[in-house]
């Protein structure tokens, strides 16, 4: 047995007794995934897991240990503090407060989603209008602790044919349209939003292929661990770029990252505005053992699983150069206007 999968095997014997049972489905994604982990070489082959690696919200973990704890894990996996530090926190006297206790990631998904239906406001913008959006980021470098905060703008075109304004932690440049044979993914044009279903099933699929609304008899069950990383990619793109969407889709999505295998719950994260929630974040099988992935967490209050907003992680310079920063973010507000740079 290699030594990956010796360390598997050692994490799934200390896994949390009293957590949440797995269900039949993930229980075979486990058994699967630890056996071919029990049989790979000490020096396995990682190119083709490289090439699956993509810069966006990314956590390495091993295969096994991924699928085990797809259904929501937990206490006593990596704590990511204040300002972005690493270490263990194991369950102790406070465990019973909502943000410290076991919760898989579809509870708070599937809460989630529902939260959004209830409270979302429906918005049917003309293809000549421009989504307005206002994001707040705060920025900590890692090694020195110095904060520094934006306040990012963007203004999109609805249906993308004018050209739109977007800023990225301070710096705004205008953006051209897609030209005649250009496309965007995932999507942010609300011609092809408008489109995609509805049902997180179907919306899994129509991502899968890439084609909108998707009526073909495909299962779940054949998605192999190549596609769930490409779909995890469509999903966490979808929910992190487009902050406004057709109504019951961000329900939909938030549902359908829920069935994606490697998804995982991550208590005691805290926001930009210091306030302690449940984190959403992925493990992807693709992305070699001991491999660092682009960090991203879907942060969400711990008691009706709201959404709060979002911490990622991103680096500047190479070699001694090299700073990195840990990022959190919400969406302080939005609006349907009729030109670029107007607001609301």
């Amino acid at each position: 047995m290699s030594d990956r999968g010796i360390d598997e095997l050692r994490v799934l014997r200390e896994y949390d007794a009293e957590a949440p049972p797995l269900d039949d489905t993930t229980r075979e994604r486990a058994r699967a995934r630890l056996s071919a982990a029990m049989s790979t070489t000490a020096a396995p082959d990682r190119s083709a897991a490289r090439a699956g690696r993509r810069p966006v919200l990314r956590i390495a973990l091993t295969g096994g240990v991924a699928a085990a704890v797809a259904a929501g894990v937990l206490i006593g996996l990596p704590y990511h503090g204040e300002g972005g530090g690493d270490g263990s926190r194991a369950a102790g006297p406070g465990a019973g407060s909502p943000a410290m206790r076991n919760v898989s990631a579809q509870t708070v998904l599937n809460d989630a989603a529902a939260y959004e239906r209830r409270h979302e406001k429906a918005v049917s913008p003309r293809d000549d209008q421009f989504v307005y959006t206002k994001e707040i980021i705060q920025e900590t470098n890692r090694a020195t602790g110095a904060k520094k905060s934006y306040v990012d703008e963007d203004w999109r075109s609805v249906d993308g044919s004018q050209r739109s304004w977007v800023m990225e932690i301070g710096h705004g440049w205008w953006a051209p349209p897609l030209g005649k044979d250009e496309s965007m993914w995932p999507p942010q044009d609300w011609g092809t939003l408008r489109k995609l279903p509805t049902d997180p099933e179907k919306l899994i699929l129509s991502l899968l292929h890439k084609t909108g609304p998707d009526d073909r008899n495909d299962s779940l069950d054949d998605i192999g661990e190549q596609e769930w990383s490409d779909i995890h990619f469509s999903l966490a793109g979808l929910l992190k770029l487009v902050p406004v969407m057709p109504e019951g889709l961000r329900p939909a999505a938030y549902e359908a990252l829920g069935m994606v295998p490697g998804v995982r719950a991550v208590p005691n994260q805290k926001d930009a505005k210091g306030r302690t929630g449940v984190a959403i974040t992925y493990d992807d099988p693709m992305i070699p053992s001991g491999e660092g992935g682009y960090g991203g967490f879907f942060i969400f209050e711990p008691s009706t699983h709201r959404f709060l907003g979002f911490r990622d992680e991103r680096s500047s310079g190479d070699g001694k150069n090299m700073k990195r920063y840990v990022q959190l973010s919400y969406l302080d507000s939005w609006a349907v206007v009729d030109r670029a740079k107007q607001r609301p």
